[in-house]
């Protein structure tokens, strides 16, 4: 059983990779959600929440590095420990439809909008990826 000094240690260390990240100091704040992570999986202590959570900030940092592929990974790691948090799906499918991988995009926007159907940016981001996949199909490529 972890002691309460262990567990603020663990809350400290995701709260400041959290502060990092805010105030956009995304190289700490990757490696402070790394840590986090790190600690997380060594454990197997941690909320769900905070670890899809702290998987998607860290893909945050990496696609703003243009990391897409990095960043789908951590997207998809975060949704993997928690299913019912809208924005990693929103997130990866941000990336696919960059990509061109517009029905994969679409499948993620929906499920996005299944868990939350008020992400106004989930129903724009879908209308778009669905006007562009009929485009693609009508141009034949």
């Amino acid at each position: 059983m972890e002691d309460e000094k262990e567990v603020l240690d663990r809350q400290t260390v995701l709260n400041e990779a959290n502060e990092e990240f805010k105030n956009k100091h995304y190289e700490r704040a990757e490696e402070l959600y790394t840590e986090f992570i790190n600690i997380c999986m060594t454990s197997g202590q941690c909320s769900s929440t905070d670890l899809a959570i702290a998987y998607n900030n860290r893909g945050q940092v990496k696609y703003f590095r243009v990391d897409f592929y990095e960043a789908m990974d951590d997207y998809s790691a975060a949704i993997k420990v928690s299913k019912h948090l809208e924005v990693p799906y929103y997130n990866r499918g941000l990336i696919l439809y960059r990509l061109g991988f517009f029905k994969d995009a679409e499948v993620d926007f929906k499920k996005a909008l299944e868990i939350n159907a008020d992400f106004e940016d989930a129903k724009l981001s879908l209308r778009q990826t669905i006007l562009d996949s009929e485009e693609k199909i009508k141009r034949g490529y």
